[in-house]
């Protein structure tokens, strides 16, 4: 297969997120659905100690690669249900073996990450989850834990290293699955392909951060308006379910922004499960 890198532009970065919105509203309940399951599995997996955390920390190179297989199969008028997460692993011979490796990584890699930012705060963003339950009885407490430095730089550590980690995983999973890449080899391109791009990738979260602000700022008018501020967290699941859900559909929109591929090679892909 051939495949070759692109420079998108900032202006290209921008339109991935309106195509997802665009594709989004043709498949709004697969798409949804999609994601639904996939909290589902999460919920699952959070009551399963140890072994719940690692296999949901290995699905998550699934997740995007889940998504890119259904919206690209969404563009081609084809199905999209959650099926679609697993259908790379029944791939048999070295690229379901490259995944699994790349899930595995990525798992451990987020593990070092969450164990690094315990050992800068001394445990105190735990600590501040456990005050917040309490609620208002935890005021003085909770002030002088925000207070804290390590907790600060403990939330930088742990911010910045899950970006970093981001970039080689952001491709990776899509490049071994259509283009039967290795392991090293699609960390190293997917990585390659965001600096190249960089400047679409700063168009694309500008964007994606606009849209956020700006249908906050309108939720909080338009319920003050009507004085009902208190139901305006009502408002916050939903729309985190469907931003997540067009964040992910806009991934293979990325993808196809920083790689060109030859006609015969396209041809010669993994078909979207049905």
């Amino acid at each position: 297969m051939t495949i070759s890198l692109r420079t998108a532009t900032p202006a290209e970065g921008a339109r991935w997120m309106r195509d997802a919105f665009t594709l989004f509203t043709r498949r709004a309940m697969p798409f949804t659905g999609m994601f639904v399951a996939f909290m589902l599995f999460a919920l699952v997996c959070s009551l399963l100690p140890w072994v719940g955390s690692v296999a949901l920390l290995m699905s998550l190179p699934l997740l995007t690669l889940g998504f890119m297989i259904a919206s690209r199969s969404g563009q081609r008028g084809g199905p999209v249900h959650p099926g679609q997460f697993i259908a790379p692993l029944r791939e048999s011979g070295p690229r379901r073996s490259a995944l699994l490796m790349l899930c595995a990584l990525y798992a451990l890699a987020t593990v070092f990450i969450m164990q690094l930012g315990d050992w800068i705060d001394g445990g105190s963003l735990d600590k501040l989850q456990t005050l917040m339950a309490k609620g208002e009885d935890a005021g003085a407490e909770l002030e002088a834990l925000l207070a804290d430095p390590h907790l600060s730089w403990g939330l930088i550590t742990r911010l910045g290293l899950a970006g970093l980690l981001s970039v080689p995983f952001w491709h990776a999973p899509a490049l071994v699955y259509w283009q039967g890449q290795g392991v090293a080899q699609s960390l190293f391109s997917s990585t390659l392909a965001l600096w190249r791009c960089k400047g679409a990738f700063v168009a694309y979260s500008l964007a994606w951060t606009a849209v956020i602000l700006v249908f906050g700022m309108l939720v909080a008018l338009l319920f003050s308006l009507f004085d009902a501020r208190q139901l305006a967290g009502f408002i916050a699941m939903p729309a985190g379910l469907l931003f997540s859900t067009v964040f992910y559909v806009s991934l293979v929109f990325s993808y196809d922004g920083c790689f060109s591929t030859a006609p015969d090679a396209a041809d010669s892909q993994p078909q979207p499960s049905r």
